[in-house]
């Protein structure tokens, strides 16, 4: 027997604020996209720069964590895996469109840290951590943790995480 993997990991900042629908069951959806830059050094030795967008689908919790949180310019950590849709166009031709299905969003900068809006004179407030049960997944925002200097600054609130969630495990004997 043979493996495969199908799995993405991105980094980058959002082009757009999402957008949330519903499928006709209910269901949440929703799809933002991510750009990444690539960075290179030409035969002259100048430095290149090229963006890649990455369209991204969030379905249930997940999609209504992103569509409540995410904002154009937001830095983001996606995880999920590659899907390609195609369908037949009006001229009748068959059209592709790739995607990531994200099974995991990670925060990496404050909310107003997109825009600007951060005053870093001021000490980052404390705020009480939440979790939200997802399936077989768990949204989670964790206090502010020390990192290597520079990494983040004093103003960051504490990523907001999706990590898998035990079985077995019961959210009220959980420590936050």
């Amino acid at each position: 027997m043979s493996r495969t993997l199908n799995k993405v990991q991105l980094i980058g900042r959002l082009g757009a604020d999402p957008q949330m629908k519903y499928t006709a069951s209910g269901v949440p959806v929703t799809t933002f996209s991510v750009a990444t830059n690539r960075q290179w050094q030409d035969k002259e030795g100048g430095f290149r720069e090229e963006t890649d967008w990455h369209n991204v689908v969030a379905w249930d919790k997940l999609a209504q964590t992103c569509s409540e949180y995410l904002t154009k310019g937001r830095l983001v950590y996606i995880e999920g895996r590659l899907q390609t849709r195609s369908w037949e166009s009006s001229e009748g031709r068959t059209q592709y469109k790739t995607e990531v299905i994200a099974s995991d969003m990670l925060m990496l900068d404050t909310k107003g840290a997109a825009t600007g809006e951060i005053e870093r004179e001021q000490p980052a407030p404390i705020q009480e951590p939440v979790a939200i049960r997802q399936s077989s997944r768990e949204v989670r925002s964790d206090p502010p943790t020390p990192v290597a200097a520079g990494a983040r600054s004093a103003r960051s609130s504490g990523p907001l995480r999706v990590v898998p969630a035990d079985a077995g495990e019961d959210p009220e004997d959980l420590p936050f």
